[in-house]
């Protein structure tokens, strides 16, 4: 690969316009200038599609599409057909990035030769905190495929977000986020990491998560159920496929029952069938993740909960349940 490749940056648009301005410019900024930036505009009904023009005007690395309200997957989908880059990364249009965002990540990829390199990231209301900040000396870790997909699963060193990270282009040339499902990050995790043979991480700060007050994965609604097909549908994948990671999809899975459980029981009018549908779920999974020395103390305090049956295990983790991303 280039010491200086072609880098693509994604960027999908909805009805972001107090944010978008502030967005664009922590990546028109960046130290590394091999970019391109595509803007795609789902559908705004606000005024950020003009915006995305006025910017394209701007900066000619910029370039604009617009389509009709398709969700965040085929935005994002309509800008990897178009993309021209050796290497692209994402950014949601709220949100934003250190200006040394991408050559970080570039270099620490080409330092270790790997697919796939990831930083950290920082949540934020108003004001992103200091810029690129590591804490203490810099860390590189090294995983090889089935150590990042299980250090995902297992909601270890890596997310399972798309941002924060640059990817080998090469990764998408086959591959497509889910269009209609929340939670597209989580579908792609597999098809996408067993394809990378070396992830790097490092310990520096360049990107940065907007807390959004409202936001629909801050609140209960039927269509979170996603992520339990998601889920589900992957430990039927791997056990055909690749067993050594059923540990791994089952302690996220697990998670997943926990999360959906306690944000449906929480909401004004409770779905029973959602809840009956976590709570089978936790009791079939519960033994097998209680004696995964992988599975996080979080989830390990879920499952003693758990024994304690569904009413109690309700109130007693329920009360001001915030959701984890």
């Amino acid at each position: 690969m280039s010491t200086s490749p072609l880098v693509s940056v994604v960027v999908p648009v909805y009805n972001v316009e107090p944010y978008l301005s502030q967005c664009l410019n922590s990546i028109v900024s960046q130290t590394y200038t091999n970019l391109e930036i595509l803007l795609v505009d789902d559908g705004s009904t606000d005024a950020s599609g003009d915006m995305c023009d006025q910017w394209a005007q701007r900066d000619q690395r910029i370039r604009v599409f617009h389509q009709p309200n398709s969700g965040l997957s085929a935005a994002r989908n309509t800008a990897l057909d178009a993309m021209h880059g050796d290497l692209v990364t994402m950014v949601d249009s709220d949100d934003m990035v250190s200006e040394h965002c991408v050559q970080t990540l570039l270099e620490v990829m080409l330092r270790r030769h790997a697919s796939v390199a990831v930083g950290r990231w920082q949540r934020f209301i108003d004001t992103p905190p200091a810029d690129d900040v590591a804490d203490g000396e810099v860390v590189e870790q090294y995983f090889g495929t089935h150590q990042a997909i299980n250090e995902i699963l297992y909601q270890r060193s890596i997310t399972n977000s798309s941002c924060s990270r640059l990817f080998d282009a090469s990764l998408f040339k086959k591959l497509r986020y889910p269009v209609g499902k929340l939670y597209e990050d989580i579908a792609i995790v597999y098809p996408l990491m067993k394809q990378v043979g070396k992830t790097v991480t490092t310990s520096h700060t360049v990107y940065y998560y907007r807390q959004r007050q409202g936001s629909i994965l801050q609140r209960f609604t039927p269509r979170r159920v996603d992520v339990i097909d998601i889920l589900e549908d992957l430990e039927r994948q791997v056990d055909r496929e690749d067993q050594q990671l059923l540990p791994a999809v089952r302690s996220r899975l697990l998670s997943a029952y926990f999360n959906i459980l306690l944000l449906n029981s929480s909401a004004s009018t409770p779905h029973t069938d959602i809840t009956d549908r976590c709570w089978q779920g936790i009791k079939r999974l519960r033994p097998g993740c209680l004696t995964d020395s992988n599975v996080r103390p979080k989830n390990k305090a879920g499952i003693m909960a758990s024994y304690l049956g569904k009413r109690a295990f309700c109130a007693t983790f329920g009360k001001n349940y915030q959701p984890h991303i």
